[in-house]
């Protein structure tokens, strides 16, 4: 369908006389609704009143442009603070991590069932008689980070002793928290 002059003279005709775009889109036929409501605004005639005379578009109501700002008057500058020197923070030492085996190789050398047992248990009871009993805030990398008692009482502290290589924990209590998997599953039967 093709907008001739007699289709838009028709559509301005019935536009001003205040018919709705779907009263027109049936009149002209074989166009829609928005067909006709596109066709009206490209034409300039989309604002009618209520018999179909034009409304006056509102102009914009610009608010007044805002006052520069002015500085208030300083009555002395302060003097710059001296800068107290940085040192530069220690090089962290990242121990080596042991490689992953891929896939289809054996696994590197697991601790022995044997290795855990209540002796082991009976050790970590020892080692934490002689633990530095260390807050969160003391910890290094260096330090076991064993957690001793409640953490919602007074009485909570990490073990503190030297890690085990590569180990987050010292020796007593990498024994307890890295047991081999066929241990776990002896003691759940």
């Amino acid at each position: 369908m093709s907008w001739t002059d007699e289709r838009v003279e028709t559509l301005k005709r019935m536009w001003t006389e205040g018919q709705s775009a779907s009263q027109i889109a049936k009149v002209l036929g074989g166009v829609t609704r928005n067909a006709v409501i596109g066709k009206v605004h490209r034409l300039g005639l989309s604002n009618r009143g209520a018999e179909g005379e034009e409304v006056p578009v509102a102009e914009p109501v610009l608010a007044p442009a805002p006052e520069p700002l002015r500085p208030e008057p300083v009555s002395e500058p302060e003097p710059p603070r001296p800068v107290p020197p940085v040192a530069p923070a220690p090089m962290a030492v990242v121990p080596a991590r042991r490689p992953i085996a891929p896939a289809g190789q054996p696994l590197p050398p697991q601790p022995s069932a044997n290795e855990i047992s209540p002796e082991a248990l009976a050790s970590q009871r020892e080692v934490e008689k002689r633990a530095r009993r260390l807050t969160l805030m003391e910890l290094t990398e260096r330090t076991c980070k064993w957690p001793i008692g409640d953490p919602a009482t007074e009485d909570f502290w990490f073990c503190g002793l030297p890690c085990a290589a590569g180990k987050p924990y010292c020796e007593a209590h990498v024994g307890v928290a890295f047991q081999p998997m066929s241990a776990r599953r002896d003691r759940r039967r």
